[in-house]
């Protein structure tokens, strides 16, 4: 688990290319202090196993599913990624419960500099819009974001300066494609309601079995 709260940006040093499977070498400094073989990390909201520690940098292994689902298979050397280490148990929860299981990619509709803050326009495939409300929390490159504004096929959120500067979406620009982890208690949430709206649905057989 992991709260949203970027720790550091790393650079991507190596991409060694396979056919279902990339090999994601990445420089670091913070995240470096205490990772180990065999650990979590949060790579741009995906979760990730470390399989290698060298001197300034870490090796992820990611495989298809992951390649398939977020923009870690797009990234190449120098490219600029958010890095989070998983959550303790002593940790204040800045941001909000993230998994590192990315559900989509989105887009990046439009940026905006505002006065004191940035807007971002993201669009999303329309199954994963359910779980989109205003004032709800959304996970977007790993960062916890509050959702502003809601549209037919995308949402907003402001950006603070603190946030743009030390994450990778000061380097975005319109078009790029971003990871999207929706909340994790709506998906429970729209789980169980489906649930209970399928026991409770009047088909033939209910009708026959009350006398009907």
């Amino acid at each position: 688990m992991f709260t949203g709260i970027i720790e550091e940006l790393g650079k991507v040093k190596n991409v060694s290319k396979g056919i279902k499977i990339k090999k994601i070498e990445i420089d670091g400094k913070k995240i470096l202090e205490d990772l180990k073989t065999g650990d979590s990390v949060n790579i741009n909201g995906a979760c990730q196993t470390v399989v290698n520690i060298k001197t300034s940098s870490f090796v992820v292994e990611t495989v298809e599913e992951t390649l398939k689902r977020t923009n870690l298979g797009e990234l190449k050397p120098e490219d600029q990624v958010n890095l989070e280490r998983p959550l303790r148990f002593s940790d204040r929860l800045g941001g909000h419960i993230i998994s590192g299981h990315v559900d989509c990619k989105g887009k990046i509709k439009s940026i905006s500099q505002m006065e004191g803050f940035w807007r971002f326009e993201f669009s999303l495939p329309e199954k994963y819009l359910a779980y989109i409300v205003e004032k709800g929390s959304v996970g977007v490159e790993g960062i916890s974001l509050t959702i502003v504004d809601v549209f037919k096929d995308s949402f907003s959120v402001s950006v603070i300066p603190f946030t743009f500067a030390q994450t990778n979406l000061s380097k975005k620009r319109e078009s790029d494609s971003v990871n999207i982890e929706v909340d994790l208690l709506g998906k429970f949430v729209k789980r169980f309601l489906n649930m209970k709206s399928k026991k409770e649905k009047i088909t033939q057989d209910f009708l026959k079995q009350r006398g009907w």
